[in-house]
């Protein structure tokens, strides 16, 4: 899944020892624009911190995976992005398109044109 916003809010960075080493966890507040925004807390681990380099402000794109699990019959759900891209980072520019060819030209019609349109 993706989902793209405006990051509003970096959290502290978490850091623990787990049974296979250290880990480090930063969560942000994602707000996706629409009629009534929303805000998304999304959690980024590991060396995907440095690699997103994010700030308050910047427009992202995240692929995320959404889980749930269990804990003392309580449920708890966790956004978590795999892959974070700011706007206008490289493959994101709206100036480009995907493929990498030129784009066709743009075909513009006139009233001289002749057309078999009964209206």
């Amino acid at each position: 899944m993706e989902v793209s916003g405006t990051v509003i809010a970096l959290l502290p960075e978490v850091t623990g020892q787990g049974k296979n080493g250290m880990w480090r966890k930063q969560e942000f507040i994602l707000e996706i624009p629409s009629q009534y925004p929303k805000k998304v807390c999304i959690s980024l681990w590991g060396d995907k911190i440095d690699q997103a380099n994010l700030q308050v402000n910047d427009s992202v794109t995240a692929s995320i995976d959404v889980e749930s699990r269990e804990y003392n019959s309580r449920w708890y759900t966790e956004v978590r992005a795999w892959k974070v891209e700011k706007a206008g980072a490289s493959g994101g520019n709206a100036g480009h398109n995907a493929g990498g060819a030129p784009l066709p030209p743009v075909t513009t019609f006139t009233e001289d044109e002749s057309d078999d349109l009964p209206f």
